[in-house]
C-alpha cells in the first residue's frame, strides 16, 4: 500500500501511516520495551509465559512481575502518545504521530483506552490490526475504539 493523501483535516494534507511503517514502529518500540521487561524478569527470576505455559507453574510471584511489565508497556505507549510528541520513539523514528480524528492532540486517557484495546486486536488472531489493510484511514479496530489515527508527521509550512 502506498501513502495516500487525503484532506480531512482543514488546512492541510493527511499521509495515513502505512502497515509496513506500523510495523516498523511496533519492531522498534518491541526492542526498546525488552530491555525493561528483561530486567524485571532478571530481578524476579520469573518469566510468566514459561512458568504457566511450558512449566505449569503458577506463581504469584510470576503474575507479580508479568503485572509490573504490563505497566511499564502501558505507561510507555500512554504516556508518549499523549505527549507533545504524539508518538513513541518507534513512530517517531517513522516519522509517525497519533492524532484524534480531527488531527488533535489525544489525552493520557485516550491514549490509555487505545492501548488496552490493542488487547483486544491481538486476542482475535490480530485481525484488529489487519483491518487497517482495508480501511479509507488506514485505521485498526483499536484506531477505531478509541477514536485515533496514525498519520504521517508532514513538515509544517
Amino acid at each position: 500500500m502506498e501513502d495516500e493523501e487525503i484532506s480531512i483535516f482543514p488546512e492541510r494534507q493527511v499521509v495515513y501511516g502505512t502497515f509496513w511503517q506500523r510495523v516498523g514502529a511496533s519492531l522498534i518500540d518491541a526492542l526498546i520495551l525488552a530491555i525493561p521487561n528483561q530486567i524485571i524478569v532478571e530481578i524476579t527470576g520469573h518469566n510468566f509465559y514459561s512458568d504457566l505455559i511450558l512449566n505449569h507453574n503458577f506463581d504469584s510471584s510470576a503474575l507479580a512481575s508479568q503485572l509490573v511489565i504490563i505497566i511499564i508497556d502501558w505507561l510507555y505507549f500512554s504516556l508518549l502518545e499523549s505527549s507533545k510528541s504524539q508518538a513513541t520513539v518507534g513512530k517517531m523514528a517513522l516519522s509517525l504521530m497519533v492524532t484524534d480524528t480531527e488531527g488533535e492532540r489525544i489525552s493520557f486517557a485516550r491514549a490509555a483506552g487505545r492501548y488496552l484495546a490493542k488487547n483486544l486486536s491481538t486476542i482475535i488472531l490480530f485481525i484488529g490490526y489487519f483491518m487497517m489493510l482495508w480501511d479509507d484511514r488506514n485505521q485498526t479496530l483499536h484506531d477505531k475504539i478509541a477514536s485515533t489515527l496514525v498519520v504521517k508527521k508532514l513538515p509544517v509550512i
